[in-house]
């Protein structure tokens, strides 16, 4: 079985703007809700280091090391993890970044579940995901504005 979250947003910021924070994980504790933290090189079979808060709390929560897929500068990126091992709780988690002109672009934001657990645990995840994508989208546009606008006043 599957499961697929995905969000967007729209946000009025360059691809290469909204990028760079996407990328910059020293800041997350500044202004992201859902990733704690995020350490390691952003390359193609590469492995990084995820902490996530509890959903909806700035608690520390749930911590994993997916590999990373494609890293394809201020376009996309996708890493995938699995719970024990392949088939269980597998999960892609992805973020897709739309140029609509230069200064506006479509943030989509989700993860694809697969295993033998996704029935199980699939209203749980879609209820925490969902708005936990939701929140990070918003606070991402949130952030990426208020630079773009501080940038187009200099």
């Amino acid at each position: 079985m599957m499961l697929n979250i995905s969000t967007e947003i729209m946000i009025h910021a360059s691809a290469e703007r909204v990028w760079k924070i996407l990328t910059t994980f020293e800041e997350y504790p500044v202004w992201n809700p859902f990733f704690q933290s995020i350490q390691g090189v952003l390359q193609k079979d590469q492995t990084i280091k995820i902490l996530l808060y509890k959903p909806h709390t700035k608690k520390k929560g749930m911590s994993f090391s997916p590999v990373v897929l494609v890293c394809d500068h201020a376009r996309k990126l996708r890493w995938k993890g699995k719970l024990l091992f392949k088939g269980i709780f597998d999960g892609e988690h992805y973020f897709q970044i739309e140029s609509i002109n230069a200064y506006t672009v479509k943030f989509i934001h989700g993860e694809i579940f697969s295993g033998i657990l996704i029935p199980i645990m699939k209203n749980n995840l879609r209820w925490n995901l969902q708005s936990g994508f939701d929140e990070m989208n918003n606070a991402l546009k949130a952030q990426a504005e208020r630079v773009s606008v501080k940038l187009e006043n200099v």
